[in-house]
């Protein structure tokens, strides 16, 4: 189980990373009409959520920065943001390294229980494949908001 995680995280991350690379750095932090958030934001959520799935940020994981969930948790939004707040290429580099942590997660983790299921996850194998849908999830906003803010900008 935990390789075909592996090769399918790896493959949804590198999809992300290719498409955040592409982003023009002037359309990040447009907020088109119909969406909540930016592509900054859904660059910083994806990252923040993963910590969470994978490594229990914030209480068990330092890798992040404290305001992270602030910043980029569920029901948060940039027109809330104070004090500094990390460039879409810093998170870029964030997901790079995170995506290096996954993969060194032992095989056997993968198998033990939730102390708390979690929408329908029970064991932390299903919360990982659950991260990856999370994922491929807001990859497809990104990509969707990317072309109304393009479309919207060169009108």
């Amino acid at each position: 189980m935990s390789e075909l995680f592996f090769k399918h995280f790896e493959l949804t991350r590198n999809n992300l990373l290719k498409t955040v690379a592409a982003l023009d750095e002037s359309i990040v932090d447009i907020k088109p009409e119909g969406f909540n958030n930016t592509l900054h934001w859904h660059v910083g959520h994806v990252l923040t959520v993963a910590e969470q799935f994978m490594f229990g940020y914030p209480k068990k994981s330092a890798h992040l920065p404290a305001n992270y969930l602030e910043l980029f948790g569920n029901g948060t939004k940039p027109a809330h943001w104070q004090g500094d707040v990390p460039s879409v290429q810093e998170l870029s580099a964030q997901l790079v390294e995170q995506l290096k942590r996954i993969k060194e997660i032992p095989a056997e983790s993968f198998s033990e229980k939730l102390k708390t299921p979690f929408l329908g996850q029970e064991t932390f194998g299903e919360l990982a494949n659950f991260g990856i849908f999370h994922e491929t999830l807001h990859l497809g906003q990104i990509l969707a908001m990317k072309r109304v803010v393009q479309a919207a900008v060169t009108k």
